[in-house]
């Protein structure tokens, strides 16, 4: 008899080939999702993936809210799901559009930076999205000398102390992340004397200044696979383990701590995409008054960076 991970599998092959569905799953998923996935990376990278795949009508975006949205953003033309539609994000959820509205009438001159980590609406209030990874390169490409950056204060930290701009941080913050402390990364370099330890720059300032490596979800792969480091202590969402480990089967990966979890990433599983292809819901849209501007947001990231 067959169990159920093996009927689950047939029934999703088939209901791709009908849909003709691409899957895409963020690097904190779990693994049954992960070795599923036709596309496993950070969030931006997969809608970026999305859009540049002609012929696929769907897109299941294994992931939150916020990067089903820009993959509906990015992909007008496709049918986007999210499997479960409340998968949110605390981080995208600690700024409205109402907040940010407000907050851009107390600075006038200043240009709106938004963390892809933020809601469709906040972006398009904006004037340009960063990732954790071209943040940097983004702001100094700027023409204002003062930046609001919303809502990650971690990374807005990390981008104030590596650009001549002003940056005035909105008080947002990952609650994976943030929930770190530098005592950590002490107790790991005790635990583990001979790894390197790299974080994501949405942890703690004190967190990101005691590590070897701060880098993006996309960073760290390219890392651990460069690096000679044998043992490598990883300082993000705990799933991130799996693909490390995988790609690296030679190398030995850390949690730096188990704390570090988003539970939001783990609502997505095998039945759950097999439902959403047989039912195509929920689906995630974007209203094309918020999408447009939102879209030149994320193009004039991609213009800057490219």
């Amino acid at each position: 008899m067959r169990n159920r991970k093996e009927v689950l599998l047939e029934k999703l092959e088939r209901l791709k080939a009908q849909r003709n569905a691409l899957i895409i799953a963020h690097n904190y998923q779990v693994p049954e999702v992960l070795d599923v996935a036709d596309y496993v990376g950070d969030s931006f990278e997969l809608s970026q993936k999305a859009a540049d795949l002609p012929g696929k009508d769907v897109i299941v975006f294994c992931g939150v809210l916020f990067m089903a949205e820009v993959a509906s953003i990015l992909s007008p033309e496709k049918t986007v799901l999210l499997p479960d539609y409340t998968a949110g994000c605390s981080l995208a959820d600690m700024i409205t559009g109402d907040e940010l509205r407000a907050w851009k009438e107390q600075y006038p001159a200043a240009a709106v930076v938004s963390y892809v980590n933020s809601s469709a609406e906040v972006k398009a209030l904006s004037d340009v999205c960063v990732t954790s990874a071209n943040a940097v390169a983004v702001v100094d490409a700027l023409p204002q000398e003062e930046v609001l950056f919303v809502p990650d204060r971690n990374l807005a930290h990390f981008v104030a102390c590596n650009t001549e701009k002003h940056i005035i941080p909105w008080d947002g913050y990952c609650e994976s992340h943030d929930c770190v402390k530098p005592e950590s990364v002490a107790a790991a370099r005790r635990a583990y004397p001979d790894a390197v330890i790299m974080v994501h720059p949405e942890c703690t300032p004190g967190v990101v200044s005691a590590a070897d490596q701060v880098c993006s979800t996309g960073g760290m792969l390219r890392f651990a696979r460069e690096t000679e480091h044998r043992e490598i202590v990883v300082g993000t969402e705990i799933g991130m383990l799996y693909r490390l480990r995988k790609e690296n089967p030679e190398k030995s990966f850390y949690a730096l701590s188990g704390d570090m979890l988003c539970p939001t990433m783990k609502l997505m599983n095998l039945e759950k995409i097999v439902d959403c292809l047989e039912s195509m819901q929920p689906q995630v849209s974007v209203p094309e008054n918020i999408a447009v501007p939102a879209r030149k947001a994320l193009e004039r990231m991609l213009a800057t960076v490219s």
